[in-house]
């Protein structure tokens, strides 16, 4: 039986990329007290939970990504609901000189950066014969170029001399050979090693870095685009340990821990919260086909 919605939580709904209308919390509300964050897709879904519950918790934040109409509306309902400022910036996680624009803007503006959450992604069902070149290329710049060149410019402009903590969000895509997603598998899988070799490197600065892999997650475009919604229909969703889908609040309580003092002596961690489902979870190629076609139809 799925559990019950708790205080805090919205019903999930790709639609609805809203602030929570009330908030249980789960740890001090001053925990990242006068901090910065800076959020890589934080204008909708994970990234824009993600940002709200920091900024529940003391922390300014920068959100970023290609589309500045989608930021500024989503930084207007993250500072009404939570009384802290949220900085807007149009960047391309491809395009290096992006980033350092909008990691100076943020310097100037909130003058600092503790927090750095790579949440910057892009992901469809495809089987592997069907997807083109240039797809395989764009998801892995997106995915995997894009957390390096961001954590580079970030590190070098900030965390180099004054520490702090990288969080990737991840997938686990790749543990065990995901059916129609060798492309976004393998660009994460990428990222896994990323954030080890980077904890190793960067920890004399005072930098830790860690990865959380979430499973399917409610409420979010990837959720619908990758099957999430027929999937929960049909009952896929018995076959994972907790017998449900996550959920965006989930998720960013995950971030907030490895973001915080709460984890001060965990790096190169890989954090799955995805209720075991990629323990369980059947990887029946046909009816992931099938999925797919019926998904491409629709977009």
């Amino acid at each position: 039986m799925a559990e019950p919605q708790r205080a805090g939580e919205l019903p999930e709904d790709v639609d609805m990329d809203e602030c929570m209308t009330s908030y249980t919390y789960v740890y001090s509300p001053d925990l990242l007290k006068d901090q910065v964050a800076f959020i890589t897709g934080g204008g909708s879904g994970i990234g824009l939970r993600i940002a709200e519950v920091l900024m529940r918790h003391g922390c300014d934040t920068a959100i970023a990504s290609r589309n500045i109409d989608k930021l500024r509306e989503a930084a207007t309902k993250l500072s009404a609901a939570t009384g802290r400022r949220c900085l807007p910036l149009c960047m391309d996680v491809r395009q290096p000189e992006t980033i350092t624009a909008a990691v100076e803007e943020t310097l100037r503006e909130l003058c600092r950066i503790d927090i750095l959450v790579n949440n910057a992604a892009g992901n469809f069902l495809c089987p592997a014969t069907a997807l083109s070149f240039n797809a395989f290329k764009t998801v892995m710049e997106i995915d995997t170029m894009g957390t390096f060149n961001t954590s580079k410019v970030v590190y070098e402009k900030w965390f180099k001399d004054h520490g702090g903590n990288i969080v990737n969000i991840s997938a686990t895509l790749g543990y065990r050979g995901q059916g129609l997603q060798v492309h976004a598998g393998s660009a994460k899988a990428a990222n896994d090693a990323m954030t080890r070799h980077l904890a190793v490197e960067w920890g004399p600065s005072g930098v830790r870095v860690n990865t959380l892999a979430p499973g399917p997650i409610s409420g979010t475009e990837g959720f619908r685009r990758l099957g999430g919604p027929r999937g929960e229909a049909a009952g896929a969703f018995q076959s994972i340990p907790l017998q449900r889908a996550g959920n965006k609040t989930e998720m960013a309580h995950a971030v907030l821990f490895l973001a915080s003092r709460a984890s001060s002596y965990v790096t190169g961690a890989i954090l799955v919260a995805d209720g075991g489902a990629w323990l369980t979870s059947a990887n029946d190629v046909s009816k992931m086909l099938g999925i797919a076609f019926s998904q491409s139809a629709k977009l």
